[in-house]
């Protein structure tokens, strides 16, 4: 018996491995791969959406925008062709959330820093205030990288309206003043088509790692 095994354990730890090879490959095949959903406006909470685009159900993408960022440079959708990125709304003398939703893109940034196909972008809910200046002081104060995450200010009407007909992430000013804006702690993932894939509490932890993850999703798609 034992010579019989001497003969041919070169041949029975082949076929040991050849089967775990099979095993895993026919698992990959087998094991759905997961893809992240694309979300339009009907499939977000109407609150946080314009009238005018509340009944929309497919194809919907980020508006072409035209705003500053804290070096006084232009920026548009062009500087994000071909790139996934996070966008969020916020305001530099904000003292609740914005705080906490700025810490978690740093890390965002850290944690992806030698990744060039993801990039950040913030956006200013009170133009008025966060001038180029502004925006720079506190870019500075928070670590911000200028390749990787520009902070944006611009015109208040079309920022308005990229927040509630494009990334669809905040609510309207109760008192009624014009393109006023309460914004909300969404971190909004956008793909190299301009779509929305997800939406993630800039507050929580948890959420942050999922975020990570679901960015390495994205790319493998």
């Amino acid at each position: 018996m034992l010579a019989f095994f001497s003969k041919y354990k070169f041949f029975a730890v082949f076929m040991l491995v050849l089967s775990v090879v099979l095993v895993y490959t026919f698992m990959q095949i087998l094991t759905p791969k997961k893809i992240l959903k694309v979300y339009a406006p009907a499939n977000v909470e109407a609150v946080l959406v314009d009238s005018t685009v509340q009944h929309v159900k497919k194809y919907h993408t980020i508006a072409n925008f035209s705003l500053v960022n804290q070096n006084g440079q232009a920026v548009t959708q062009a500087d994000y062709k071909d790139q996934i990125y996070v966008a969020d709304f916020f305001f530099t003398t904000c003292q609740t959330i914005c705080p906490v939703m700025t810490d978690h893109m740093k890390q965002i940034q850290e944690e992806l820093k030698e990744d060039p196909m993801v990039r950040l972008l913030s956006h200013t809910v009170t133009p008025e205030i966060d001038s180029v200046g502004q925006l720079k002081k506190y870019a500075i104060e928070k670590g911000v990288d200028d390749s990787k995450w520009n902070l944006v200010t611009g015109d208040k009407e079309q920022i308005y309206n990229l927040a509630r007909k494009s990334y669809l992430v905040v609510k309207d000013l109760p008192e009624g003043e014009e393109y006023g804006m309460i914004h909300t702690e969404n971190f909004v993932l956008v793909d190299t088509q301009k779509r929305i894939r997800g939406f993630y509490d800039g507050t929580d932890p948890e959420a942050i790692a999922q975020l990570l993850e679901d960015i390495q999703i994205l790319k493998a798609e």
